[in-house]
């Protein structure tokens, strides 16, 4: 790799640090209903949608279960929605290229791929989608799917400050509304003209026809593509307008763009933490949560950095260069972009899949064996700052089994944040933790056994189990992304996919917020000498053992039939 390469990553990473502090700090000052210099703009609006809502339902206060229910209600009533525009759009307006309704099984694994900020799917967005399905199914739950894992995880936040008995962990509806208006719609409104700037179309045409200069014609599709694209990576939410998703010159026209892109994706995952600090007035201990994501970042992306510039032993013996000099990048060029070269092809592929958003410039299928490690892991552990919201979900379950396994080695009762974590929060956790490996390592297993699921490998053994193992891993970390070698579209993967989505999305948010009344219930104990600090250096880096030895044995053994097998058979030339 070039220092050039290894500069890009960096100020990368530098400009969406920088940014997440700030955010950060106002979205603490949203949630704690505190002033900001925005209130004179947005209070009209909030106060306008409060009043078609009717004013008793965002104002009444709500306990975990009212909370968790109306959430969990209002994604129905929206899944439904979702699920019935795409089955009759044939039969809806702004469809002139007359694209029929969706088959119902594919139609049901779009929709609950959409609203559970997944976004995983089986279909080409430019050839099945009309402009209103773009817009009414896809573009907007990108919003309400990212504003649901976000208010949950302030729920959870608020249980370890509230003072009367986890009666008020805030009201669903009133969360919603101040994140939709106060912190997801401004910027991408602005996001999607900066976008049209540089090449994105933002349009009602659904097509043009170009003369090649070989002759013939050929139809380029159009739509409004910068404003999905804009709240498509603000929200982590990935899909994608094109079937190339962000590697389509209309999605990603420039590497300017391409920086904005993926500085998207970290902003908001990475301020949850900074927010996290604020509401629970203890900065020190939301710099020891971001510095152990931090950390893992670190790790994982030279790792499919190093590979990817390396290349690969059967690259070299076809005499392709794979040394990168001034005249030629050298390493894997297979299935990237010129315009982006390697480094930013590999800091996209881990910022996708750490921050669990999905979009890609690259495809993954042709990733090295070794450079596809990194983007599975950050999914398999999803807590690599993750998602809206259900990445800190993740950190902080383990978090949790770190403070009540290092409570129990010192013999005191383990506490966090001054709240006791006992045996009922410690059975709640457990579930949370054991459905992510379960719902990827089942599924996967018991695909690579059924014709249905044998029969949509584009690749055979080592690497096509990958294909299926990240499938699952990417529906079950609400992540996306694809290998893009897996025929998914089919009733097996459609389906499986789709509960395999609505497992890894929901029993883990019941049984967080089932945790938060459990603690918001207790008193709040003052720290005293005898507790267990969880904003010291030392107990971050327990922490961070935590996740790499409970994700270790839990997905290592899935790994080494994959990508590392994949990797030694490459290099001894078995794969020819």
């Amino acid at each position: 790799m070039t220092p050039q390469g290894w500069l890009q990553i960096a100020l990368t990473l530098l400009i969406a640090f920088l940014i997440s502090v700030p955010v950060g700090r106002y979205l603490g000052r949203v949630f704690m209903d505190r002033k900001t210099i925005f209130d004179r703009v947005f209070d009209p609006i909030d106060h306008l949608i409060y009043r078609l809502t009717g004013r008793e339902l965002v104002s009444m206060p709500m306990n975990w279960k009212s909370y968790t229910l109306h959430m969990l209600a209002t994604n129905l009533v929206m899944l439904l929605i979702i699920f019935f525009i795409l089955i009759f759009q044939g039969y809806l307006p702004l469809n002139p290229r007359h694209f029929p309704g969706m088959e119902p099984m594919l139609a049901f694994n779009t929709a609950i791929s959409f609203i559970t900020n997944t976004d995983w799917q089986n279909y080409g967005g430019e050839s099945t989608l009309s402009n209103l399905s773009q817009m009414a199914a896809i573009t907007f739950p990108m919003f309400t799917s990212a504003a649901t894992g976000f208010v949950v995880a302030m729920a959870f936040i608020r249980a370890f400050v509230v003072k009367d008995g986890g009666v008020n962990l805030g009201n669903f509806y009133r969360d919603m509304t101040r994140l939709l208006t106060r912190v997801l719609m401004p910027p991408t409104f602005i996001l999607g003209l900066f976008l049209v700037w540089q090449g994105s179309p933002q349009t009602l045409t659904t097509s043009v026809v170009a003369h090649p200069i070989q002759g013939g014609l050929q139809i380029i599709s159009l739509g409004p593509v910068a404003a999905l694209e804009s709240i498509k990576h603000l929200g982590t939410n990935g899909g994608g307008f094109f079937n190339a998703n962000s590697a389509h010159p209309f999605e990603n026209p420039t590497p300017l763009s391409n920086l904005l892109l993926a500085i998207l994706m970290m902003s908001l995952p990475a301020a949850i933490v900074i927010c996290f600090g604020e509401m629970i007035a203890n900065r020190r201990q939301a710099w020891v949560l971001y510095g152990l994501m931090a950390a893992m970042l670190m790790v994982l992306l030279p790792l499919a950095v190093i590979p990817e510039q390396h290349g690969t032993t059967m690259l070299a013996w076809a005499g392709i260069e794979t040394t990168a000099t001034p005249a030629q990048p050298g390493g894997n060029m297979e299935g990237k972009e010129v315009r982006f070269g390697i480094a930013e092809s590999a800091l996209f592929a881990t910022v996708t899949t750490s921050f669990t958003t999905g979009s890609v410039n690259t495809m993954h299928d042709s990733l090295t064996p070794l450079g596809s490690i990194p983007t599975l892991s950050g999914m398999m552990l999803q807590c690599v700052f993750g998602g809206k919201g259900v990445g800190f979900l993740n950190a902080l379950v383990y978090g949790l089994i770190a403070v009540f396994i290092a409570g129990l080695m010192v013999g005191h009762t383990p506490e966090f944040l001054g709240k006791k974590i006992e045996r009922p929060e410690i059975i709640l956790i457990s579930l949370t933790l054991l459905i992510h490996p379960l719902v990827i390592l089942a599924p996967s297993s018991l695909s690579m056994v059924m014709p249905c699921g044998v029969s949509s490998l584009g690749n055979k053994a080592m690497h096509g189990y990958s294909e299926v193992l990240y499938a699952f891993a990417s529906s079950a970390a609400n992540n996306g992304s694809a290998f893009a070698g897996l025929n998914g579209n089919t009733a097996w993967y459609n389906l499986a996919l789709g509960i395999v989505i609505l497992i890894g999305r929901y029993p883990p948010i019941i049984f967080m917020m089932a945790v938060a009344g459990s603690v918001a219930a207790k008193p709040s104990a003052p720290l005293s000498a005898g507790c267990l600090r969880t904003d010291t250096l030392l107990f971050g880096v327990f922490w961070l053992a935590v996740i790499l030895i409970v994700g270790a044995l839990a997905f290592f053994p899935a790994l080494v039939l994959g990508p590392i097998a994949e990797f030694f058979a490459m290099k001894r030339g078995l794969l020819f």
